[in-house]
Protein backbone atom coordinates (compact mmCIF):
# COMPACT_ATOMS: atom_id res chain seq x y z
CA UNK A 1 0.00 0.00 0.00
CA UNK A 2 1.26 3.30 -0.80
CA UNK A 3 2.38 5.35 2.01
CA UNK A 4 -0.91 7.39 3.24
CA UNK A 5 0.70 11.11 2.55
CA UNK A 6 1.26 10.35 -1.14
CA UNK A 7 -2.27 8.73 -1.88
CA UNK A 8 -4.12 10.67 -4.25
CA UNK A 9 -6.93 11.47 -2.19
CA UNK A 10 -4.71 12.95 0.87
CA UNK A 11 -2.99 15.07 -2.31
CA UNK A 12 -6.22 16.33 -3.39
CA UNK A 13 -7.18 17.48 0.25
CA UNK A 14 -4.23 19.14 0.43
CA UNK A 15 -4.35 21.16 -2.39
CA UNK A 16 -7.96 21.64 -2.03
CA UNK A 17 -7.26 23.04 1.39
CA UNK A 18 -3.92 25.26 0.04
CA UNK A 19 -6.67 26.91 -2.22
CA UNK A 20 -9.72 27.34 0.18
CA UNK A 21 -7.46 28.72 2.51
CA UNK A 22 -7.05 31.97 0.25
CA UNK A 23 -11.04 32.41 0.03
CA UNK A 24 -11.86 31.73 3.36
CA UNK A 25 -11.21 35.46 5.18
CA UNK A 26 -13.72 36.94 2.61
CA UNK A 27 -16.34 34.38 2.13
CA UNK A 28 -16.11 34.82 6.58
CA UNK A 29 -15.94 38.21 5.70
CA UNK A 30 -19.92 38.22 3.62
CA UNK A 31 -21.32 35.37 6.34
CA UNK A 32 -20.98 32.60 4.07
CA UNK A 33 -19.80 29.31 4.43
CA UNK A 34 -17.75 27.36 1.89
CA UNK A 35 -21.00 25.16 1.15
CA UNK A 36 -23.19 27.67 0.96
CA UNK A 37 -20.96 30.06 -1.30
CA UNK A 38 -20.77 26.44 -3.60
CA UNK A 39 -24.39 26.92 -3.71
CA UNK A 40 -24.81 30.19 -4.60
CA UNK A 41 -22.56 30.27 -7.51
CA UNK A 42 -23.84 26.97 -8.39
CA UNK A 43 -27.31 28.93 -8.69
CA UNK A 44 -25.50 31.45 -10.98
CA UNK A 45 -25.09 28.74 -13.82
CA UNK A 46 -28.81 28.12 -13.54
CA UNK A 47 -32.61 29.95 -14.22
CA UNK A 48 -33.77 27.96 -11.13
CA UNK A 49 -32.90 24.08 -10.48
CA UNK A 50 -34.46 21.32 -8.59
CA UNK A 51 -33.12 19.90 -5.13
CA UNK A 52 -31.79 16.95 -6.07
CA UNK A 53 -29.67 18.01 -9.12
CA UNK A 54 -28.49 21.38 -6.75
CA UNK A 55 -26.72 18.45 -4.57
CA UNK A 56 -25.71 16.68 -7.16
CA UNK A 57 -23.95 19.65 -8.83
CA UNK A 58 -22.81 21.19 -5.58
CA UNK A 59 -21.30 17.87 -3.76
CA UNK A 60 -23.90 17.97 -1.16
CA UNK A 61 -25.68 15.67 0.48
CA UNK A 62 -29.63 15.88 0.88
CA UNK A 63 -29.48 16.65 4.69
CA UNK A 64 -27.02 18.60 4.63
CA UNK A 65 -28.17 20.91 1.79
CA UNK A 66 -31.94 21.10 3.25
CA UNK A 67 -30.28 23.12 6.09
CA UNK A 68 -28.22 25.72 4.22
CA UNK A 69 -30.78 25.92 1.85
CA UNK A 70 -33.28 26.89 4.76
CA UNK A 71 -30.10 29.16 6.01
CA UNK A 72 -29.66 30.84 2.59
CA UNK A 73 -33.84 31.17 2.47
CA UNK A 74 -34.23 33.13 5.43
CA UNK A 75 -31.19 35.52 4.70
CA UNK A 76 -33.21 36.42 1.22
CA UNK A 77 -30.45 34.85 -1.17
CA UNK A 78 -32.27 32.32 -2.50
CA UNK A 79 -36.17 31.69 -3.51
CA UNK A 80 -38.13 28.47 -3.04
CA UNK A 81 -40.97 27.04 -4.48
CA UNK A 82 -42.76 23.11 -5.46
CA UNK A 83 -41.71 22.10 -8.65
CA UNK A 84 -44.95 22.33 -11.37
CA UNK A 85 -45.06 18.50 -12.20
CA UNK A 86 -44.49 17.29 -9.01
CA UNK A 87 -45.58 19.11 -5.67
CA UNK A 88 -43.74 17.56 -3.39
CA UNK A 89 -40.36 18.74 -5.27
CA UNK A 90 -38.48 21.82 -4.31
CA UNK A 91 -37.14 24.02 -7.05
CA UNK A 92 -34.48 26.68 -5.81
CA UNK A 93 -33.40 29.81 -7.75
CA UNK A 94 -30.78 32.67 -6.53
CA UNK A 95 -32.60 35.77 -5.56
CA UNK A 96 -31.90 39.51 -6.58
CA UNK A 97 -30.29 39.78 -2.84
CA UNK A 98 -28.08 36.20 -3.58
CA UNK A 99 -26.91 37.98 -7.02
CA UNK A 100 -26.50 41.85 -4.89
CA UNK A 101 -24.32 39.38 -2.82
CA UNK A 102 -22.43 37.68 -5.55
CA UNK A 103 -21.49 40.74 -6.84
CA UNK A 104 -19.95 41.86 -3.46
CA UNK A 105 -17.57 38.50 -3.26
CA UNK A 106 -16.78 38.80 -6.67
CA UNK A 107 -14.42 41.40 -7.09
CA UNK A 108 -12.01 39.74 -4.18
CA UNK A 109 -12.86 36.44 -5.54
CA UNK A 110 -11.29 37.21 -8.64
CA UNK A 111 -8.43 39.14 -6.87
CA UNK A 112 -7.48 35.59 -5.22
CA UNK A 113 -7.43 33.89 -8.66
CA UNK A 114 -5.41 36.56 -9.85
CA UNK A 115 -3.47 35.92 -6.74
CA UNK A 116 -2.88 32.24 -7.40
CA UNK A 117 -2.81 32.57 -11.30
CA UNK A 118 0.03 35.04 -10.76
CA UNK A 119 2.11 32.37 -8.03
CA UNK A 120 1.01 29.29 -10.04
CA UNK A 121 1.28 30.61 -13.26
CA UNK A 122 -1.26 30.68 -15.84
CA UNK A 123 -0.24 27.70 -18.09
CA UNK A 124 0.15 25.17 -15.19
CA UNK A 125 -2.86 25.86 -13.81
CA UNK A 126 -5.28 25.24 -17.00
CA UNK A 127 -3.13 22.36 -17.55
CA UNK A 128 -4.18 21.42 -14.26
CA UNK A 129 -7.58 22.33 -14.37
CA UNK A 130 -7.53 20.22 -17.87
CA UNK A 131 -5.75 17.22 -16.04
CA UNK A 132 -8.18 16.86 -12.74
CA UNK A 133 -11.37 17.50 -15.64
CA UNK A 134 -9.72 14.51 -17.68
CA UNK A 135 -9.14 12.62 -14.47
CA UNK A 136 -12.86 12.68 -13.54
CA UNK A 137 -13.82 12.27 -16.89
CA UNK A 138 -11.82 8.70 -16.84
CA UNK A 139 -12.83 7.97 -13.81
CA UNK A 140 -16.72 8.47 -13.83
CA UNK A 141 -17.25 4.92 -15.60
CA UNK A 142 -15.62 3.59 -12.92
CA UNK A 143 -18.11 1.29 -10.51
CA UNK A 144 -17.31 1.54 -7.00
CA UNK A 145 -19.02 0.47 -4.16
CA UNK A 146 -20.65 3.76 -3.67
CA UNK A 147 -22.38 6.16 -6.09
CA UNK A 148 -23.47 8.54 -4.17
CA UNK A 149 -23.28 12.68 -3.69
CA UNK A 150 -20.07 13.20 -1.32
CA UNK A 151 -20.15 16.28 0.38
CA UNK A 152 -17.22 17.91 1.28
CA UNK A 153 -16.19 19.63 4.37
CA UNK A 154 -16.26 23.06 5.41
Amino acid sequence: MRDFSRSLPMSLLRAREAVMRQFRPSLRHHALTEQQWRILRALTSVESIEVTDLARLAFLLGPSLSRILRDLEARGLIARRSAEADLRRAVVSISPRGLKLIEAVAPTSEAIYAAITKRYGARKLAELQAMLGALEESLAGLSGPERETVEVDE
